[in-house]
């Protein structure tokens, strides 16, 4: 510590470019003293001293950083091969722990990420992984926050991008939607002629309980054909009309 102080009034003024350092605002500076970390937390933001050829330094950026997880071959739960890929957004939290405990903090992130992608969704069934992608976000991101903790790394957000299919399952994929579509449109149309033939019946034992009903109903086709501008119009006769005419 002397042999620095010596130096910096030896070389007094020029020295102070060695001896004072500026980290911005979103850095924090880690030093070391003959190898050890000083005591206290990281410097910064601003102006710092150093004591020349016993202190060095090193830089921490705390702004969030985005890493995107390459695409990853994954075999589901129900042996169906995907290619999943994802992205991460991480921030250090202690600068300290982010220099000591870990020797690239932001590749390890990215490493540990992409092997947590593979097996959390070799657990999920496709149906799963299409349909429930929040749940299995907040399962990578609990399962990244455990691990990265001693690095002083907080994982803020895991977002699933893009599951890709293969050409054959995505065309029986399809070919299943449109089945159940098809299905399902059968099943309505047999409920609509259900309910109609239902009506019809009703319909027609209440004008069988009244003959002066029907007369009205015949009545109401021809104001309903009339109506249509039709250049022929069709008269019903009643039946008992006509069974009057032949007693006759």
């Amino acid at each position: 510590m002397f042999f620095s102080l010596c130096i910096v009034i030896l070389f007094f003024p020029f020295s102070l470019i060695c001896t004072f350092k500026v980290v911005q605002e979103y850095e924090r500076a880690v030093i070391f003293r003959l190898g050890r970390i000083v005591s206290g937390t990281a410097k910064g933001p601003g102006l710092f001293f150093l004591f020349p050829c016993v202190d060095t330094f090193r830089s921490v950026d705390l702004r969030t950083v985005s890493y995107d997880i390459p695409p990853q071959e994954i075999l589901t739960k129900d042996s169906v091969t995907v290619a999943v890929d994802g992205v991460i957004y991480t921030r250090i939290v202690d600068a300290t722990a982010s220099i000591v405990n870990v020797e690239n903090v932001h590749q390890s992130t990215k490493l540990l990420a992409a092997s947590t992608l593979r097996n959390i969704l070799g657990t999920k069934n496709l149906t799963e992984l299409l349909s429930d992608r929040e749940s299995i976000s907040r399962s990578m991101k609990e399962t990244l926050d455990a691990a990265t903790e001693p690095w002083g790394v907080n994982i803020e957000r895991v977002e699933i991008k893009d599951v890709r299919l293969p050409g054959d399952m995505q065309r029986a994929m399809a070919a299943e939607a449109e089945a159940t579509r098809e299905a399902r449109a059968k099943v309505i149309a047999a409920d609509g002629e259900k309910k109609a033939s239902q009506a019809l019946k009703e319909a027609s034992d209440i004008i069988s309980q009244s003959p002066s009903a029907l007369q009205l109903r015949y009545l109401q086709t021809l104001n309903s054909i009339a109506a249509e501008n039709n250049s022929t119009i069709i008269f019903p006769m009643p039946i008992d009309f006509l069974s009057c005419v032949m007693k006759k």
